[in-house]
């Protein structure tokens, strides 16, 4: 039996309080980005297309005229680009002035002119168009949603209880980037050692030209030799092809001391550490700053307010957002991560400057609140604690993705008194991601559609019901065999070896794995299922089919006393759900425990032999040894 969700005590309800109902609560996660925005594909494109253009870009060799020393300016833009690539992800506003800065510098380096010219620099801006693209409409989504969920709140609007207005962010978020900053700043500052130590010596030391007389190995270090004033001197390089034998080059040379002009010092180390220091550090400023102002904005008026359900996630302790109508909490809204907020006795000290922060910037507060939450972290940890129930709560602000809230809710079932929790990290819809989280995993996980709810939507034919491959498993079927052929190929390449024993062992699976997601097929007629897999056709009758299900991407068919019919893989089903579709393999398992339990849906006539299907596993056998001979003719 379903407990009812926790209330709220009328007093901490303001008056005139709406609740966000189902309808509304639908206009606004449909407001979300499309699907096509979501910044994994931007990044994806991004670095791409710079991998390919810094691949393709000609490097400038050192040279005793223009010597490879610190590249302060390419310093700067590698670490805006980065930083660029992190706030494509998290923050849209600060990734559209990122990518400005950098197209600026494509600009000025003729980056506009070559790309008319050059592929890799025309793949990059059509990547920046891209991002900007969807930048631009995650930033504007925001608008609709902020003004749905207005009309869903109506012109109530009420200051945050007491406890919400002490509560503070992004301490621990400037502190890190402080600590992050001074350690680029040290960095840039043992750089600047590097070089200054350099141009003294250098100054005082003898300039001579030498000739390069070998190029060695040692490790995984290259070494110049380089005969200067009838001495063999001997230099570590990173750009050995920049100096051939028997080319001269400008050295310097001090008593054992020696350098080479073209490639004076390395500093490779330190720079490196100004470019974590500096994008970490930056990182956690901006996120920093964001969170103090988003929470300032929520603190300093009044704001909106609903009616919610909120239940706190049993995995991870998300805080997870539903209708007020939906009592049994099936259809989340938005999540979000929560810390308590606590009332000062004295606002004056600020007494909660030594409070706990969390990973995104949140403040845990002083000793209770810190008490708290270290218990439900060992709970957690511990699997101890109970499945948290269903509250209700009266949320604070203007929902929308990226916002900060807050919300009143009781603690739990055996404690009258409510809470106040705040926002520490932004506010996410519920909807399907890379990563599905919350009530619809667990849903999904746990059960699968009721039968007589498939049965409702079919209708009883006469002619026979066909489940064939589609467009996913037959993707997954040409990936298995793009993977057959380089295999094959690379095993042959090395001639009469061990990888031959993966040819044994694992070209046959692969051959039936390949066969099946290409061409599986069944087919339900009056007396039974035709089940075409990879090497024949099994008849499968109606009276010893004890289940169908649909299991790791494949179909099961149990039998009464024989082992199962199995068809794997039929697709991927995972892919299939995470770009809204429903996966073809999964419904044709239901649809057929369906008639196995109606047996009135079941076709009233035969299969004909051209509808049984016919297995491709000997043609792709024979296939496959004629691309073994091709390989081996190649070679």
């Amino acid at each position: 039996m379903t407990r009812p969700p926790l209330p709220v005590p009328a007093e901490h309800i303001p008056p005139g309080t709406a609740a966000w109902r189902t309808p509304d609560a639908q206009r606004w996660l449909a407001a979300v980005p499309g699907r096509w925005a979501h910044p994994l594909w931007a990044l994806l494109a991004l670095v791409a297309s710079l991998v390919w253009d810094v691949v393709a870009a000609p490097v400038a060799p050192c040279t005793s005229a223009d010597p490879c020393g610190t590249d302060w300016l390419g310093l700067g833009t590698a670490i805006v680009l980065v930083l660029t690539l992190y706030w494509v992800w998290r923050q849209p506003r600060l990734a559209l002035a990122g990518l400005a800065a950098t197209l600026a510098g494509f600009a000025v380096e003729g980056g506009f002119t070559a790309a008319l010219g050059e592929p890799s620099a025309l793949a990059f801006l059509m990547a920046a168009a891209f991002t900007t693209a969807g930048l631009i409409h995650r930033l504007a989504v925001v608008g609709r949603q902020r003004a749905r969920a207005l009309e869903a709140a109506g012109p109530v609007a009420q200051p945050l209880p007491a406890a919400a207005r002490t509560f503070r962010r992004g301490r621990l978020s400037f502190v890190l980037a402080a600590l992050l900053l001074a350690v680029a700043g040290f960095g840039c500052w043992q750089v600047q050692q590097v070089v200054d130590a350099y141009e003294e010596r250098a100054a005082g030391a003898a300039h001579l030209s030498g000739r390069v007389t070998a190029l060695e190995r040692d490790g995984d270090v290259d070494i110049l030799k380089v005969e200067a004033d009838g001495r063999t001197h001997r230099f570590e390089t990173a750009y050995p092809e920049d100096f051939p034998v028997d080319s001269r080059v400008d050295v310097v040379v001090d008593g054992d001391w020696a350098a080479l002009v073209a490639e004076p010092f390395d500093s490779f180390g330190w720079e490196l550490l100004v470019l974590v220091g500096s994008v970490a550090g930056l990182a956690f400023l901006a996120n920093g700053v964001d969170g103090r102002t988003r929470s300032k904005r929520l603190r300093l008026e009044p704001q909106p307010v609903l009616r919610v359900l909120v239940r706190e996630g049993h995995d991870d302790g998300r805080t997870w957002v539903f209708a007020a109508d939906d009592p049994e909490g099936l259809r989340p809204i938005l999540h979000f991560h929560s810390l308590y907020a606590f009332e000062d006795e004295d606002e004056d000290e600020d007494a909660d400057e030594d409070a706990d922060e969390d990973e995104d910037g949140g403040d845990a507060g002083d000793g209770p609140a810190a008490v708290v939450e270290l218990g439900k972290v060992m709970e957690i940890v511990n699997g101890e604690d109970p499945p948290p129930p269903l509250r209700e709560a009266v949320l604070y602000g203007v929902p929308f993705v990226g916002a900060e809230v807050a919300f009143v809710a009781r603690d739990g079932a055996d404690d009258a008194e409510v809470s106040v929790e705040c926002s520490v990290t932004a506010v996410k819809p519920a909807v399907p991601g890379l990563v599905e989280r919350g009530p619809r995993r667990r849903e999904r996980a746990s059960s699968r559609r009721p039968c007589d709810e498939i049965a409702v939507g079919m209708t009883p034919t006469a002619a026979p019901r066909v489940w064939t491959a589609h467009g996913f498993s037959r993707a997954v079927g040409f990936s298995l065999l793009l993977v057959q052929g380089g295999g094959m190929w690379a095993a042959l390449d090395d001639g009469l070896s061990w990888s031959w024993l993966w040819l044994a062992v694992g070209l046959p699976w692969l051959v039936t794995a390949v066969a099946t997601a290409l061409t599986w097929r069944i087919a339900a007629d009056r007396d039974g299922l035709w089940v075409t897999g990879a090497w024949r056709v099994r008849r499968v009758p109606w009276n010893v089919i004890t289940s169908v299900r649909h299991s790791d991407d494949g179909i099961r068919v149990d039998r009464a006393k024989d082992s199962p019919v199995e068809l794997t893989p039929t697709g991927w089903a995972w892919l299939e759900r995470r770009l809204g579709r429903e996966p073809r393999a999964v419904r044709a398992a239901e649809e057929l425990r369906a008639l196995l339990l109606h047996p009135e849906l079941r076709p009233l006539e035969e299969a004909p032999t051209g509808r049984q299907g016919m297995p491709v596993g000997p043609p792709l056998v024979a296939l496959s040894v004629l691309w073994g001979v091709a390989v081996l003719l190649l070679l």
